[in-house]
This record gives structure tokens, sequence and C-alpha cells, in this order.
């Protein structure tokens, strides 16, 4: 009892500090981001980076606007490259150790994003320890440290390459962690570092089912896989009989919209919901209020925020703007300078503010994964608040999909086509087709533009999935599990023809 005692009064006092440090920057956001932003500035000036845009010559924000350009992965690819056979200084001070490979959604077949010293600890171990103690300073009732996490990883396997060392992002995580990090967590690091998904999977659940489990941390659709083999392995009801301790999943990588209902029949019992944003790259935001879809973006991570607005990014406009100057609902491509040695790196991704006061956001989309093909703009946003709403109508429900234009011919109007996985199928897949249709007319003003009359677009096409596509479809391009993800929305129709086929073939 004394020994717990403790703990919990040491776990409490960090939490308080924490709670006293988070508040600051959330008065002082600019303040905060500029101080961050010159400080990484006078830590790489004498790097081969530094030198070449002359970042001792920067005296604020307008300056490295000016000299610092904005660049995807491919336009920083070779430096990366120097980096990663062992050169020190390139874009960051000294060697890089570890890189973090990563599939993307680039034109590379493999990103490999630098992990520093400062980004491993001040970023992602930082956000860690921040996700549990937001959650706990919300439920002070909670008995999270009294029962294990479990966490699902994807691909942990580490190889060596020049001097350096690459793997997925689990990988380096797992491997750095304190060993006291592994007593609260299951499955074991052994278990968890196994690269083949199956076995893993496997061995996982033959080690949990066993476990007291208090907590999830993972990526809703591959945990969702996890829990279901678990209840076939065990014969139990739902994962609330067989983890009555459980309260809390936090969850990211991709939405949960079109898991909710999923999880709220699988587990059987009411428990919380923390979504987290993160990536290679960094760890930028964490749901900081309880029942909310908001996530505060954390501000003194080692990271710089800029913001590009979509409406330009579109016409190939790449101003970023600073923090200070976003807008509410507004949709903007992420920009980020990071204690990890990326400049002005554009991450892909999507967000809107939804406060400002607090910075509050919600990811939107990715940059590459829209459908724009006449101008409709449709954001992933779009998407999964019109399939809820017609999951609802329809008593439906979804795992995955995807979705791709089917371009203009001479003899007919382009329209948009729609593959969905359904666990639970509706009755009538048109009425279901007609709402998901009228519903995106109301969220998205160029949709309904061109859906108008017809003029445009016609209506869309939807199929439905043969049970277990999408696992196929992965499993057949060696991307199961971590932080592969099904492409939800392309411009063109590389993702969905495939899908296509082996749905057809499937008996």
């Amino acid at each position: 009892m004394a020994t717990k005692a403790l703990f919990n009064s040491v776990v409490n006092w960090f939490i308080l500090q924490r709670i006293d440090q988070i508040d600051y920057f959330i008065k002082y956001p600019k303040e905060t981001q500029e101080g961050l932003l010159f400080s990484q500035l006078f830590h790489a000036e004498e790097t081969e980076y530094g030198q070449k845009y002359g970042f001792s010559s920067i005296s604020n924000y307008r300056d490295f606007q000016k000299k610092v350009p904005i660049v995807c992965y491919e336009d920083f690819e070779p430096y990366i490259e120097k980096a990663r056979q062992g050169q020190k200084d390139v874009f960051w001070p000294g060697l890089i150790r570890q890189f973090a490979k990563s599939s993307g959604t680039t034109n590379a077949k493999s990103k490999y994003i630098p992990i520093t010293d400062e980004s491993l600890e001040d970023c992602h171990y930082k956000a860690g320890k921040d996700m549990v103690a937001l959650y706990v300073n919300n439920h002070p009732e909670s008995e999270l440290f009294q029962h294990k996490n479990l966490r699902l990883g994807g691909s942990a396997e580490m190889y060596q390459d020049f001097n350096t060392k690459f793997g997925d992002l689990s990988a380096i995580l797992i491997e750095n962690l304190p060993f006291w990090v592994e007593i609260i967590n299951t499955p074991s690091k052994k278990i968890s570092l196994m690269s083949e998904w199956e076995s893993k999977m496997r061995a996982i659940i033959g080690e949990v089912k066993n476990e007291d489990v208090g907590s999830l941390t993972g990526v809703p659709s591959w945990m969702m896989v996890l829990l279901q083999r678990t209840l076939q392995e065990t014969g139990k009801n739902n994962i609330g009989e067989l983890w009555p301790n459980l309260e809390v999943f936090f969850h990211g990588g991709i939405s949960f919209k079109p898991y909710k209902n999923q999880y709220k029949e699988i587990i059987g019992k009411d428990i919380r919901y923390y979504e987290i944003y993160n990536a290679s790259e960094g760890f930028f935001a964490i749901q900081d209020q309880a029942g909310s879809d908001e996530m505060l973006l954390m501000l003194d991570y080692g990271i710089f925020y800029e913001f590009i607005p979509m409406d330009q990014y579109y016409d190939g406009v790449r101003n970023a703007i600073p923090i200070s100057e976003v807008e509410l609902d507004k949709n903007y491509a992420v920009v980020i300078t990071t204690n990890g040695g990326l400049w002005r790196y554009l991450i892909g991704d999507t967000v809107k503010f939804t406060s400002i006061h607090p910075y509050r956001i919600k990811i939107s989309g990715r940059t590459k994964h829209y459908i724009n093909a006449f101008g409709e703009e449709l954001m992933i946003d779009n998407v999964e608040t019109a399939l809820k709403i017609a999951c609802e109508h329809l008593d439906a429900s979804i795992s995955d999909y995807t979705g791709a234009p089917v371009f203009m011919t001479n003899e007919s109007k382009g329209c948009h086509e729609w593959i969905f996985e359904f666990t639970k199928q509706p009755n009538d897949l048109k009425e279901f087709t007609e709402v998901f249709d009228r519903t995106l007319k109301t969220l998205n003003s160029d949709y309904e533009a061109k859906r108008y009359n017809n003029i445009t677009l016609r209506c869309p096409i939807v199929h439905s999935a043969k049970p277990n596509l999408f696992y196929q479809w992965m499993a057949s391009r060696g991307k199961l599990g971590g932080q592969n993800k099904v492409p939800r929305l392309s411009n063109d129709r590389q993702y969905i023809e495939p899908l296509l086929e082996l749905n057809q073939s499937i008996p």
C-alpha cells in the first residue's frame, strides 16, 4: 500500500507540473512557437542545410518565410539520404542514428523520417506522457495505473543500413522505452517486436487474453481486428466481459467515425475514447476534453507550425502562414519545422481549426487524398460525416471504404464511385446511396453545385464489398498493421480498380 501511495503521489505531482506547462503555451501560443523556432534555427545554423539557407542571418519570421523553402519529401530526400549514409551535420547537428520507415502517400516507395534524440524525448515520449496526464486530469477517479495498457504497433523489425538504423516508428519507440514503462504495457517487448503480422497476432492474443487490461492504444482498424480475433479465441461475448476494468481507448491514425458503433458493440459497455494525432514526423495533437472530437495542438514539442490555405494549395500557391493568422473552419495543409531536422516540411495532412483560444483542430484529410476531378473539392471529413448520417439512418455500419472519380466521356457525365465494406448491411443500398449523396450536398457547396440537376456529376455509384475485401487487399500489398491505412479518397482510380477486380473474384 505504501508503494502504491508513493507511486500515485509522484504521478499526481508530474501531472500537475505538466498541466501548468500546457496552460502556459495555451496562454502564450505565439511566444511559445517563436521561441521554439529561433532556438532550433540557432541549434542548426552550422549544418549544411543551415548554411545553405542562411539560418544565422534570420532575425524574424518573415526572414524565415523568404529564405527557407517549403518542401515535400521528394525535395528533402537527398539530404535524408546523406544523413542515412552516416554523414554528420546535414540538417541537424551530429549523427542521426535512427530513421522511421514509413510507406506514406508520396511518390517514393518508402519514406525515411529522421528521429533525433531530441524528437524522441521532447516530442514522441513527451506526448505519450501528456496523453495520460490530460486523461487523468480530466478523470481523477481513473484506475489507469492499476491495469495494463494494450499497445498495438506495426511491423517492428529494425534494419541496419550504412551506419544507421531504420524501421517502423513503433520499433524505435518500443526499443528505446525505459524499463518501467514495459511493466505497465502488454504485450511484452519481445512479442511487440515481431515482424510477421499473422504470427504476431496469434502471439499477442495468447498473452493479452490472460492480462488485466485497462486501456487500449492503437489504430482503430487494426485494433478492431485484434479484438475480434481475441473474442473468437476466448469465446467471450464481448471485450468488457474479458477485461472488466477497461476504461479508455487512445486511438489515432485514421478517423474513428466509421468504427464508433462497432466498438460500442464489441466492447459491450461504456468506455471513454481519446483521439491522438501523430505520425513518423512527430506527435502533433491530443484530445484534451472528455467526449470531444477536437484535439489540442501541442505547441511545445519542438515543432513549429505553419499552414497553407487549401484553396490556395489547389491552385499551386504555397504561401504559408503562422498559427497566429489561422481562421476557424478553413482547411489548411500542415507545414512543420521540427527538432527531428525537418524544415518547412509538408506532412501531407489537412486540418481545420475548431478553436483558436486555445488552438484546437480536427483532421480534415490529406493533401493527396481528396476528389477534385470536377471542381467539387471533396474532403475526407465531408465523406465520413455523410457516411455516419447514412449509417444511422439505415442502421448500417462500415469498416472500410474507398472512393474515386468516374471521368466524363462523350456519352456520359462524370460521377463518384465508392466501394463500402459493411459490417452491418443497410436494408436498402439504393436508399443508403441517396442519403449519402444528399448529405454530401448539404456539407459541401461545391459538390452540391456540380450535382445540381446532374449538370456535371450524376448520382454516385456504390458497391458493397465482400467480407474482408480490404484486409485481403492490404495483405496482398504487404501492408498489414501499424500505420498502414486504406486510402479513403483518390483523385484517380489507382486504388479502386484493383479493389473492384478483387471483389469480383471473391466467391
